[in-house]
């Protein structure tokens, strides 16, 4: 190239798209990661045999174990002992017969945090599916709900010891 030549001619209306287009891509490929990592609700994924493959910053959060602490062990690890039995019931039910007993209605149960607690979580579940429709694992996005039942349980509480309210007089 000699002093007085321009070099390659670009075209910045066209460089501009490319541009565009590519951090566009760019942007998809990792927003749903983002989105994921991001949330505030816990996001916990199992594989077919219950062995944690994906968990959120949202449920490290909540159950107090890191992603590197809770990736490839089993649910086992966030579900008190006496609920287990029941909780394998149901989530190898649902691997068998490709559905949820309660299709995405969130529920309260009890989890267990790494420090031993017991927590109240709302939990929705869903079955993850390849492109036939089997299984791959569950999905589930909970919630710490500790403080609202235990607000709720005092108060039951409360009206049970108040005895039954009178009735009210009419004029």
């Amino acid at each position: 190239m000699s002093s007085t030549d321009p070099g390659p001619i670009v075209d910045m209306d066209h460089l501009g798209d490319h541009l565009d287009d590519h951090l566009d891509d760019h942007l998809d490929d990792h927003l749903d990661a983002r989105i994921v990592e991001q949330m505030a609700e816990a996001l916990i994924f199992a594989d077919r045999q219950g062995v944690i493959g994906r968990w959120n910053r949202a449920a490290a959060e909540l159950f107090g174990y890191a992603g590197e602490q809770a990736l490839g062990q089993s649910l086992d690890l966030i579900i008190p002992p006496p609920l287990r039995q029941a909780h394998w019931r149901g989530f190898d039910a649902a691997m068998a017969q490709g559905r949820t007993r309660l299709g995405g209605r969130p529920t309260v149960t009890r989890a267990q945090h790494a420090d031993g607690r017991r927590l109240y979580v709302e939990m929705s579940f869903a079955l993850v599916c390849d492109d036939a429709g089997a299984p791959l694992g569950s999905v589930a996005v909970a919630r710490d709900v500790t403080a609202r039942v235990e607000r709720e349980k005092a108060a039951a509480a409360a009206a049970v010891a108040a005895g039954p309210a009178a009735p009210a007089k009419t004029p």
